[in-house]
């Protein structure tokens, strides 16, 4: 189809310096889980984005030097010439499809432990490290300062010499020696790099003239600049001193990357912020520099992005999660077909892949981070190699994306769905407080299914043992989900709570199907996700006192992977919700609970009306071991295959279901071996 020529603006070439940049899009820098270690899977990664579409793709943060040694994250690396044959497999790549390659420079300072190294990290001035390790960085002499400016230089020349065509100085978070040397609470210096603004930014000014003179002639020079740190004048503002360091420097780079500090606020999940948050703090920019300006707000909608293009906010549309969930949105769009956009949900699980030291992840993209290791590819995938007929049981995340990708490979697929509605867990989830874009996983393949005349699919059809041997499908599919157990047993207690189940006990299912709940609640999360949270926030909102008890020292620990632990337990504290941690569930009884110290042991009581207990789930599973402990009735009715997936075969997050139906929808016509499914890469070992 033809391109919409209201978005005709977003494929307009730009110049950045001595370069020229196909359209507008430009994949800023952000983190994979992949990096140095997997250098392959990195480079693939990326070159996808540039089929897809986007004019640029960046690098995560490259380290220049041992002594900014960030160990265990495996970002880039670039400490001597050894480090360059990695790096340009990723810009060989991007450079392959059109695109231009970006590197992002860095030195963390006193955010890098050094754990690995060994030695004491730098900082502007005597610090304690960021993370809790007994350390602390020293005060950075002036000898320091100029052998950092020499190992900028010796990288950007590195990279150059990799074939990047875009060189960073990183100033874009409270994470780089720059931004923490223009910030007055780490810089308590009273040289001439301390003490005023012009004194602070004079380190980033030095980087930015000596990676233009070493590289400027075939490179451009871009600059990651953080213009908030959302901290009011206890840091660096955007109409303060984020405003004069732009205008200070104004002229100075090729290009312009501005965003807000730290990653949190940065990279802030749907449940807190909305597409284009940043602009409020960004869109001076543009009114200081003649030179391009590209920010980010998890722009996912072509009409938000054409709109920050004429209203003169940016000149390039950044995205860091939009990239990930869909490597192809600028093709999509430059073809037309803006319907098939697999949009960002918002939910930063690609973000959690870091934060956990393995290859990212996402929702709504079950095939990032294995574009190498199993070679799977965002719009490919091979046509079907039998005629079998497919029965998926379940409409849920795995059920939907298992019968759109068998689909897409030409399989004809019959999709039963028990309830009236389609998207299970999605759908339901959608409906609770912040989560309404987590419905895009839903709509997004129930879209794509419409469009497939070989895929039927059956609402209110609830399927027995009887009626699928009837059927005769050669291959049948249980994706039937989970439900929340309402016995307790969890992480913290292994067997069921004394009083568990009772009539004033319920689970998460409980609220999200409207079941009416008395008030004073107990909400005991032993699941430690996202959803305790929530369902406490769902019920304050419907007027009920409600108290949060969890075992671990915080609420909903896991969404630190996520960025949103803070968020999590501000807001629910700011709502009236109590809070107690470090606390198990021991006995229920009509009229409340007790508690125990998880230190002590000594026992607390709540008076409440009703208990909700999130700690664990059970795969509904019934259906598929019914018919798979009976191969010969199976085999009678013509079932050569059987498969359970999602959380009807293990309780997980929404994403790995999504990426359970893909995986089978991929996989389901290969030989079973015991061979390693996906491919390594291994260190090689050389004297």
């Amino acid at each position: 189809m033809a391109r919409d020529p209201r978005y005709d603006i977003l494929f307009e070439p730009v110049d950045i310096g001595p370069l020229r940049a196909r359209n507008r899009f430009y994949q800023v820098p952000h983190c994979s889980g992949m990096g140095y270690r997997h250098p392959r899977a990195e480079a693939r990664m990326r070159g996808v984005k540039a089929e897809g579409g986007w004019a640029v793709i960046s690098t995560q943060e490259c380290s220049i030097h041992w002594s900014g040694d960030y160990e265990p994250s495996p970002d880039a690396l670039l400490w001597d010439d050894r480090d360059i044959p990695a790096l340009a497999l990723m810009a060989e790549a991007v450079h392959e499809h059109g695109a231009l390659a970006a590197i992002e420079l860095t030195h963390n300072g006193p955010m890098a432990g050094n754990l690995y190294s060994r030695v004491p990290p730098l900082a502007p001035s005597h610090t304690p490290v960021d993370d809790p390790d007994p350390v602390q960085a020293r005060a950075m002499t002036k000898t320091d300062i100029a052998n950092l400016r020499a190992w900028h230089r010796k990288a950007a020349l590195r990279a150059r010499d990799a074939g990047f065509d875009i060189i960073y100085v990183y100033a874009g978070h409270d994470l780089s020696l720059p931004m923490q040397f223009i910030s007055r609470r780490w810089n308590h210096r009273s040289d001439e790099y301390g003490g005023s603004l012009e004194n602070r930014a004079r380190l980033f000014r030095e980087l930015i003239e000596d990676t233009r003179e070493a590289v400027g002639e075939r490179c451009a020079v871009a600059v990651r600049f953080a213009v908030d740190e959302l901290l009011g004048p206890g840091g660096i503002t955007a109409d303060g001193e984020g405003r004069e360091v732009v205008e200070m420097l104004a002229e100075l780079p090729d290009l312009w990357d501005v965003n807000v500090s730290n990653w949190n606020n940065d990279s802030t999940t749907s449940r807190f912020e909305r597409e284009g948050n940043q602009e409020k703090y960004t869109a001076f920019v543009k009114q200081v520099t003649s030179k391009p300006v590209v920010g980010v707000g998890r722009f996912t909608s072509p009409d938000t992005m054409v709109s920050q293009i004429k209203r003169g906010v940016l000149d390039f549309i950044g995205a860091a999660r939009p990239s990930i969930a869909d490597p192809f949105l600028p093709k999509k769009i430059e073809e037309g077909r803006p319907e098939d956009i697999r949009e960002c949900i918002g939910c930063n699980v690609c973000v959690s892949g870091e934060r956990r030291i393995v290859p990212m992840r996402c929702t709504q993209n079950p095939t990032v981070g294995e574009e190498w290791r199993r070679d799977w590819h965002p719009e490919r995938i091979a046509p079907s190699s039998s005629q079998d007929k497919v029965l998926v049981i379940g409409a849920g995340p795995a059920g939907l994306e298992c019968a759109r990708a068998l689909g897409e490979r030409g399989y004809a697929v019959t999709l039963a769905e028990a309830g009236d509605e389609l998207g299970g867990r999605v759908t339901r989830e959608s409906r609770l407080p912040g989560l309404a874009e987590w419905a895009r996983v839903r709509d997004y393949r129930v879209s794509q299914l419409a469009r497939m005349p070989q895929v039927e699919v059956y609402r209110d059809s609830r399927l027995s043992v009887e009626h699928v041997l009837e059927f005769g499908f050669p291959r049948v599919v249980i994706a039937t989900g989970a439900h929340w157990r309402r016995d307790g047993v969890g992480r913290t207690n292994r067997v069921p709570i004394p009083g568990s189940p009772a009539g004033n006990v319920y689970t998460p299912d409980d609220v999200m199907d409207g079941v009416p709940i008395a008030g004073p609640v107990v909400l005991f999360d032993d699941d430690h996700a996202y959803l305790g949270g929530v369902l406490a926030e769902e019920l304050r909102s419907r007027g009920l006192d409600v108290t949060l008890v969890t075992p671990l020292a915080q609420v909903s620990v896991w969404t630190w992977a996520t960025l949103e632990q803070f968020r999590i337990q501000s807001q629910l504290m700011n709502a009236g919700v109590g809070v107690a941690t470090c606390r198990n569930l021991t006995a229920i009884d009509p009229n409340g609970v007790e508690l125990a110290c998880i230190y002590t042991g000594a026992r607390s009581r709540i008076e409440a009306a009703s208990v909700v207990l999130v700690t664990a789930r059970l795969p509904d599973d019934e259906l598929f071991l019914a018919l798979e402990s009976d191969a010969e009735k199976r085999a009678d009715a013509g079932i050569r295959h059987l498969e359970c997936i999602g959380d009807a075969h293990a309780p997980s997050l929404i994403a790995a279901a999504v990426y359970a139906g893909h995986r089978y929808a991929r996989e389901c016509d290969e030989p079973v071996t015991d061979e390693i499914p996906f491919r390594r890469e291994l260190v090689a070992i050389n004297d």
